[in-house]
């Protein structure tokens, strides 16, 4: 059993960008009090990636020392959408999109939070009940200079670009979530970091102790620039499969490996004498996690055995298609190949790893989404590690 003031010094100084009120904090985490620590998740996307777990990781650490952890799920404040970080309006989700999304986004999260010590509610519980006295009473709590002070806001603002008035209720909205569980802590991203303190505002101003904010900071991609997004394909899903997952890890710059052994892991970054023996160890403790160890070794294996030896794996994922051709192929635009192959969710996606010369047929490059004949057992390949063999009946 971990040392409880060892537990404390990790969980306030690891992988944290900023806390605030700290010293407060500090003395409840070191009382008897049990906190209620507070992440909230609008369900927008129906996947959980590996950046999302980064405040989820942090959560379970709260767990660990015998706080309740409260998940708000936004089935109500996803159907406005989160302004945080974003340069434009974002798209409003209907009442079914969001179930749909939700539909496997808790199975995902156990995979890192316990839900069954967890409480688990949904903000439309309450949210759907304010009626314009209570509303009213909630938006003179807080001024229009306070909202505009946001930059994402301003920015769109001095640019001429819309800001609608739902918009700028999203933070309230996401506030009286905290007065409401009668939240002690929260935690988000540094994205989140104006929401989360609307919460703290709220509480002082309606008579509850505020709460404590913990932001984490938010993690690259594949890519090494941009934040991690399926929006911009340098995404790694937690559902993803082993040898897909681990592949991915291998791929990120050699000046990520410190940052994701920090906000992913709980383990150290091995002394080794070179990053790929480096991002092994990351990729095998990362595959760990989400699958099983037996799986993580056997994606080192197949990944060290493919590049390292320039193989075609084994257990190259098959795809079965039928023929629509009098030969016994297949035609098809290329963009919709890939889209079959179940490696991607959209024809977007695979336009754009055809501009970024990630896909090859039978080892030649395709860069261009033309038409092609699929032949039986021909091999696509997308990236450095996703292999997929087509069987055609």
């Amino acid at each position: 059993m971990e040392n409880k003031e060892v537990a404390i010094n990790r969980m306030l100084n690891r992988g944290v960008e900023e806390i605030i009120d700290r010293g407060h904090l500090e003395r409840a985490l070191r009382s008897d009090k049990k906190l209620r620590v507070k992440f909230g998740i609008d369900p927008t996307k129906p996947d959980i990636h590996l950046g999302h777990t980064v405040p989820l990781l942090k959560l379970r650490e709260f767990q660990n020392l015998g706080h309740k952890a409260v998940l708000i799920i936004g089935d109500f404040t996803a159907q406005i959408g989160d302004p945080s970080g974003q340069s434009a309006e974002r798209k409003s989700l209907t009442e079914k999109e969001v179930k749909l999304n939700m539909k496997h986004y808790l199975e995902q999260a156990g995979k890192v939070v316990n839900l069954k010590k967890a409480e688990i509610v949904y903000n439309s519980k309450w949210l759907r009940k304010l009626n314009g006295g209570t509303l009213a009473k909630l938006l003179s709590l807080v001024s229009v200079q306070q909202i505009l002070e946001r930059e994402d806001f301003k920015k769109r603002l001095e640019g001429g670009k819309s800001l609608r008035v739902h918009e700028m209720l999203y933070p309230i909205l996401q506030g009286y979530d905290s007065v409401v569980i009668k939240s002690d802590v929260e935690i988000g991203g540094t994205d989140q970091k104006f929401n989360l303190l609307t919460g703290r505002t709220l509480m002082e101003r309606m008579g509850l102790p505020p709460q404590d904010i913990l932001t984490v900071p938010l993690i690259e991609g594949t890519d090494g620039v941009r934040k991690m997004s399926k929006s911009f394909g340098n995404y790694i899903g937690i559902n993803d499969t082993p040898d897909d997952m681990f592949g991915k890890i291998m791929s990120i710059p050699d000046t990520l490996i410190g940052k994701y052994f920090t906000l992913l892991t709980n383990v150290t970054p091995p002394a080794v004498d070179n990053p790929r023996d480096a991002k092994i160890a990351l990729a095998l403790e990362i595959v760990k996690t989400y699958h099983s160890e037996v799986k993580a070794v056997k994606a080192r294996e197949n990944f060290i055995r493919t590049f390292s030896q320039k193989e075609i794996p084994d257990d190259a994922q098959i795809v079965k298609i039928k023929s629509n051709n009098v030969n016994g192929t297949y035609v098809n635009y290329l963009v919709d190949v890939i889209v079959l192959s179940g490696s991607v969710a959209s024809k977007s996606e695979a336009r754009r790893l055809i501009g970024q010369g990630a896909i090859e047929i039978n080892k030649k490059l395709q860069p261009q989404p033309i038409t092609i004949t699929i032949h039986n057992g021909d091999l696509l390949k997308i990236g450095k590690h996703r292999f997929f063999k087509f069987l055609i009946n």
